[in-house]
């Protein structure tokens, strides 16, 4: 007979105008790894902060049985109290608290109402060791990557004797290495007995590590797949309701002269003055040409890309930045966006949006004037624009007076793309465009990218998925250690290539 650790049932959960669950159930076997898939907006974020107690009994309805008995969690305490505990897609960390200082924030091993920091930092260094990193415990997070931010969340997790994680989008920011070295750690804890949920998007991960999967679409439970039964294809046809018989979608390139050109570009960290963070680049992008920029976390990709807009990044910038064959002077980012620039920056939620406010003015604030006559915002028209893009990029929201930190990831990142595509920009930088997004989200994006391209403009890709730059890209520069190292069409490029490049610097094709 099988043993359940987890059932959900008939979960229901409303929000003003949406409902986001409906009737789901959710069974979770002991000591295995369950992953959970849909598309951005099916449900999955919110059925787990049901059940961590993020959205407290009362604010939904339907049954949580743990361990055989019906629980009614009123917040995070009562559910890590039962051992379940949940590290959210974004860390929750203070940067510039130590390591040992953030495992046990409000939790402090403690003698007679004084912290014990000598017990705090012996337990950390054996937490640490569980997920194997080897820093001292006094290591300020802000001084440890991504990758290693994320061990720290799971070791903090070991320290509330967990028995079911709850990992969403763990590898969403994670370079290759650094994500296959999650993956190992969760069949790890499984083979310990701790129980896993991972909410993914990456289905090669969920291939490699799950033994069933629960696909949700629009906030209803679709099927649950046992071991035999997971292929990228099922998933993918559960999860948008049709197969997807093309990752990409087809283009006939019409490549013309060069467009867009970066010389000998240099830039240097903005706070060590004395460490150069890009080496002299030279780039050029052609009329009506995806071209991708490849390389490792590090490479220096995003501090290239935000230093040319407007000098978003660095200090002592130095280089020439050409379009139309004409020097332009991009040395604000005012001046950037005047002179045809625009940059959809990896991070949405901190840099892309203002998640307080509603999609209508998210999508106007970077051409203001566009929605104006004689200076004054004309509202109407900022309305038809609002829902003129709502359209196009086909945002899922009941209208565009719904609230930006409301929607889905993916549906966020329309909302930036519309932003910069009312800019009507010349050349379009798109940095990680499909980050933490669903397979249904991310064809959608690639349709806007080929549309773009096949309008004569000049766009740029940074993307830490391979697969992804060599399906939508025309040509490829690889990046590493703040320089250019190789450069090839992307009909003659491979993941070998471009990995070669990266290691031996060999590789000049283009």
């Amino acid at each position: 007979m099988t043993s359940y650790i987890l059932e959900m049932r008939d979960i229901t959960k409303t929000f003003p105008g949406v409902k986001a669950l409906s009737n789901v159930n959710l069974k979770v076997e002991e000591g295995e790894i369950h992953a959970i898939c849909g598309e951005n907006g099916a449900g999955k974020s919110t059925l787990m902060k049901v059940l961590s107690g993020v959205y407290p009994n009362g604010d939904y309805e339907g049954q949580i049985i743990y361990r055989d008995q019906e629980c009614h969690f009123r917040g995070i305490h009562d559910s890590e109290e039962k051992g379940i505990v949940i590290i959210h897609q974004e860390l929750a960390l203070v940067p510039m608290l130590s390591i040992a200082e953030n495992i046990f924030l409000g939790n402090e091993h403690a003698k007679f109402g004084v912290i014990d920091w000598n017990a705090n930092e012996a337990r950390t260094r054996d937490l640490l060791k569980k997920v194997g990193l080897t820093e001292d415990p006094k290591t300020l997070i802000t001084n440890i990557g991504t990758g290693k931010q994320q061990l720290v969340e799971i070791a903090k997790a070991l320290s509330k004797e967990v028995e079911l994680l709850i990992l969403d989008e763990p590898t969403a920011s994670l370079s290759e290495k650094d994500s296959q070295a999650l993956l190992d750690l969760l069949l790890e804890f499984k083979r310990q007995g701790i129980t896993s949920i991972i909410i993914s998007h990456k289905l090669n991960e969920i291939n490699r590590v799950a033994d069933h999967v629960t696909v949700i679409r629009d906030g209803r439970t679709i099927e649950t797949l046992g071991r035999g039964e997971i292929s990228e294809d099922r998933i993918i046809t559960s999860m948008v309701g049709r197969s997807l018989e093309d990752r990409y979608p087809p283009r006939d390139p019409k490549i013309g002269e060069v467009f867009f050109e970066v010389k000998n570009w240099s830039v240097y960290h903005p706070l060590h003055a004395d460490r150069q963070v890009i080496k002299n680049i030279n780039l050029n992008v052609r009329k009506g040409e995806v071209v991708g920029i490849a390389g490792l976390m590090g490479a220096g990709r995003t501090e290239f890309a935000m230093s040319l807009f407007g000098r978003s990044y660095g200090r002592k910038i130095t280089g020439e930045v050409l379009l139309h064959g004409k020097p332009i002077d991009v040395s604000t980012v005012g001046k950037a966006v005047d002179r045809g620039l625009a940059y959809v920056t990896e991070d949405r939620k901190v840099f892309g949006l203002n998640l307080i406010d509603d999609i209508k003015n998210n999508i106007s604030i970077a051409n203001l004037k566009g929605v104006s006559s004689y200076g004054v915002i004309d509202d109407l028209k900022e309305l038809d624009v609002a829902n003129d893009y709502r359209r196009k990029t086909n945002i899922r929201s009941p209208n565009v007076y719904q609230k930006t930190g409301n929607l889905s990831g993916g549906n966020q990142q329309k909302v930036v793309l519309s932003k910069w595509l009312f800019a009507d920009p010349e050349v379009l930088i798109l940095d990680e465009p499909t980050r933490g997004i669903d397979v249904g989200a991310k064809y959608e994006i690639y349709t806007i990218i080929a549309r773009l391209a096949a309008e004569g403009r000049a766009i740029i890709v940074i993307s830490s998925e391979m697969p992804e730059l060599l399906g939508i890209s025309d040509r490829i520069y690889v990046m590493n250690e703040g320089g250019i190292v190789g450069e090839m069409a992307a009909s003659e490029a491979s993941q070998e290539k471009i990995m070669r490049a990266i290691v031996r610097g060999e590789g000049k094709v283009a």
